[in-house]
């Protein structure tokens, strides 16, 4: 054999030697990652804890990942904790409240439409007219849940939360005030109460102010009233005139325009649901 038949040979062995070798390593690689996935799922399966872990840190980097791409935090959850809801879902009188209040008091229909709907349901509850819980909402709030009045009443139907805090264990503490179902339920609650301690509607309006033993209540049981009368109306599907209030502007007017300014109301119309006892 001539040398340069010995060299070829060589390298053929050589190559050979090393294709076998390289196909061996990876056998054996592929069986080690096998029992590698295998144990794993095995101790993944054992251990449900060890998996949510696995779980919970995979999540908390890909969210981590989405921060640094879109430079703000990500909470995919956060339409769950909104209070709002498709008003074409509530029934058509329903609808129709919703629609109508969220015109007059510039609210959007959305979140109106849970209140709406949570006032139909907690009036059937306690027999108190549905139209009577949103027309107290409008005036002691205009449906802003995060109203403060001067003396602390707070949230969508003024409560005053340091009075009634036992009230508001049922759904977490006081902070609750701030939840617009919470506070409505809440509010409902100590108007139910009122009620029943006066014996009317009317009167019950007089205790839910404060002015149960004042000669006047400022107006505010005609008012609440009024509302009431308007909104049952919208609910029986007879058109009523919304009238919004004037948009509310930091600058000064080019033309000074004359208007009426009402007297401001007494005291205790800022007093709402004062009674400890209740």
């Amino acid at each position: 054999m001539t040398a340069s038949k010995k060299i070829v040979s060589g390298v053929r062995t050589f190559v050979a030697d090393v294709t076998e070798g390289f196909f061996e390593i990876t056998h054996n690689s592929f069986a080690l990652i096998g029992l590698a996935v295998a144990f794993v799922a095995i101790a993944l399966t054992a251990r449900p804890d060890l998996r949510q872990a696995g779980e919970e840190q995979l999540m908390d980097w890909l969210r981590a990942r989405q921060v640094q791409m879109l430079g703000m935090p990500v909470e995919p959850e956060a339409s769950e904790r909104a209070t709002a809801a498709n008003p074409k879902d509530l029934p058509k009188e329903q609808a129709a409240v919703a629609f109508w209040l969220s015109k007059k008091y510039r609210v959007a229909p959305e979140p109106l439409s849970v209140l709406v709907a949570e006032a139909y349901d907690i009036g059937a509850r306690t027999k108190i007219d549905p139209t009577l819980i949103l027309a107290i909402i409008a005036i002691e709030s205009s449906f802003n849940p995060f109203a403060q009045s001067p003396v602390g009443a707070q949230g969508l139907m003024q409560v005053m939360t340091r009075v009634h805090t036992d009230k508001y264990q049922s759904f977490g503490g006081h902070f609750a005030a701030f939840d617009p179902v919470s506070n409505l339920r809440v509010g409902v609650k100590v108007l139910q109460e009122c009620i029943a301690r006066a014996g009317s509607v009317e009167g019950g309006l007089r205790y839910y102010v404060g002015a149960a033993n004042l000669p006047d209540d400022g107006g505010y049981a005609a008012k609440v009233l009024a509302e009431h009368f308007r909104l049952r109306q919208v609910a029986g599907g007879r058109a009523m005139p919304t009238n919004p209030p004037p948009t509310l502007s930091t600058e000064a007017p080019a033309q000074v325009i004359p208007v009426v300014t009402p007297p401001p109301a007494p005291a205790a119309t800022d007093k709402v649901a004062l009674l400890s006892d209740l």
